[in-house]
């Protein structure tokens, strides 16, 4: 396994209509490193979102898709996503202010 750094783990943030409608709850999603541990993801978002404490975390492997071009089949890369929840007392990440 590859030594992992807090800051190699959160690759971007998802933005999408369903993962707005869950900022509401605080559940914040971000494709991550694929070799990520949960652990490793709640590490994360508290290091480098001051004032944010992690409840749980989701994680889901996406595998690629299989695109053809002519006769040449292939795949994309594969993917991982988590959802992060943050509990009640927390403060909002502010990469997401104003969306």
């Amino acid at each position: 396994m590859a030594d992992i750094k807090y800051y190699d783990v959160i690759l971007r943030p998802i933005i999408t209509e369903k993962s707005m409608n869950d900022m509401a709850d605080k559940k914040y999603a971000f494709y991550v490193h694929t070799e990520a541990t949960k652990s490793q993801i709640k590490e994360a978002v508290e290091k480098m979102f001051d004032g944010a404490k992690v409840s749980y975390v989701n994680t889901m492997n996406l595998n690629g898709k299989t695109k053809r071009r002519g006769y040449t089949f292939g795949k994309t890369a594969a993917r991982k996503k988590a959802i992060v929840q943050l509990t009640e007392d927390s403060k909002e990440l502010e990469i997401f202010q104003g969306m």
